[in-house]
């Protein structure tokens, strides 16, 4: 695979994009040359992502957007989502592998992003919003 192959959506802030982020990475996955393994971690990170940009950063406000851009080139799979929300610091967030949050209901996100792909960046936006850049790369017969 030499040339880019890119895709760039505007979602709702809806459980329905988060479904349709995460089925629309995974067959570009495959259609691209990542295992099946990976082809699944790419779409349990995307969902993971696109679901705290609906759901923490949008409010699921039928007004606001997520930005959802995604790339395949040279053997590394590119998503970016951005949310419109007011923003988050990541350091802020509670380590879910603490004692005391290890039954709380949510808080994992960050945790599957970074253990499902090989880059990631949690940025804020200007004005407002959050970013989210992950990168996977391909490895060959994994």
């Amino acid at each position: 695979m030499t040339d880019c192959r890119k895709l760039r959506l505007s979602l709702e802030s809806t459980l329905d994009s988060i479904e349709a982020a995460e089925l629309i990475v995974q067959r570009l996955a495959e259609l691209n040359g990542f295992s099946e393994d990976q082809v699944h971690q790419i779409g349990m990170g995307v969902r993971e992502t696109v679901a705290n940009a609906v759901k923490h950063g949008n409010d699921f406000n039928s007004a606001k957007r997520v930005s959802f851009d995604a790339a395949v080139n040279e053997g590394a799979f590119e998503v970016t989502v951005t949310d419109q929300g007011a923003g988050f610091e990541p350091e802020g967030v509670a380590d879910p592998l603490d004692g005391e949050n290890l039954l709380r209901a949510s808080g994992r996100g960050l945790l599957l992003m970074r253990a499902f792909f090989d880059e990631v960046e949690v940025s804020p936006c200007v004005g407002t919003g959050t970013r989210v850049r992950l990168v996977k790369y391909c490895a060959k017969g994994a």
